[in-house]
């Protein structure tokens, strides 16, 4: 035991930095596709064509993304060439396409967070993400968010997977237990489209289809400083990206 007391004087606090620095250690984030201009409509055609979600569009000889369908699989940048572009970053959050209105919680909340999980189905990918903020590299209690396991004393409903059929009422209950303040924040392609589950009959395609959701965090399954910046942004102390919309409905 000695010796991993000093091991940890030598070493000291190891906690990421973020969000009071930018995280550059390697391995933070699997990135994801990004839109990308290809020298010939085919080729943008292709890259639609192998994504197993459909969540690339074409327009032009542009290949679209939505990151709400997208399973991070990587045929587009592994299998294609050329490859879609990628980014490797992590500040992912937005603002969910069905509440383009939403705002962050009252200051009050800033740095007194209170965030209840919900499983609805998720197949442990995200919620295992979900966990890690919890472990001492990403220690989100520094930043005053902190686990709940009632409604009651929830701001944030945060939920992974996509909502099946046996989870859908316990969902509900559990949202209308929480304070009037209450944000939802969906996580994973799975809670936000229904991932690859959503044509499946026992699934309900999404959060939104079950009730309103304030914020969004994609990714399959994120990585955990994607899901903090989430957390960040329902605090207002980071701001949500825009959101990437689905080509279809792009005017």
């Amino acid at each position: 035991m000695s010796f991993w007391f000093w091991h940890g004087l030598r070493r000291g606090i190891q906690s990421t930095r973020y969000p009071g620095e930018a995280e550059t250690a390697p391995g933070i984030s699997p990135g994801r596709p990004i839109d990308t201009e290809f020298v010939s409509v085919d080729q943008a055609q292709l890259a639609a064509a192998i994504c197993p979600v459909d969540a690339i569009g074409v327009v032009g000889r542009t290949a679209i993304v939505d990151h709400g369908k997208c399973v991070n699989c990587q045929r587009c940048h592994l299998g294609l060439a050329p490859a879609m572009n990628w980014e490797t970053g992590f500040e992912w959050a937005r603002i969910s396409e069905q509440q383009t209105g939403s705002e962050p919680l009252p200051s009050a909340f800033a740095k007194s967070l209170h965030v209840m999980v919900v499983d609805t189905g998720d197949c442990s990918a995200c919620l295992h993400e979900v966990k890690q903020l919890n472990n001492p590299l990403y220690n989100f209690h520094r930043l005053g968010f902190f686990f709940t396991a009632t409604p009651r004393t929830a701001d944030l409903l945060l939920i992974v997977g996509p909502v099946s059929e046996n989870m859908r009422g316990p969902l509900l209950k559990t949202w209308e237990a929480m304070p009037a303040t209450r944000r939802v924040l969906a996580v994973g392609s799975c809670a936000i489209s229904g991932g690859v589950f959503r044509r499946s009959f026992i699934c309900a395609g999404g959060v939104a289809t079950v009730l309103p959701v304030d914020f969004e965090v994609p990714g399959n399954p994120p990585p955990p400083l994607a899901i903090l910046h989430g957390l960040l942004a329902v605090a207002g102390r980071k701001s949500a990206v825009k959101s990437n919309l689905a080509p279809e409905r792009r005017s």
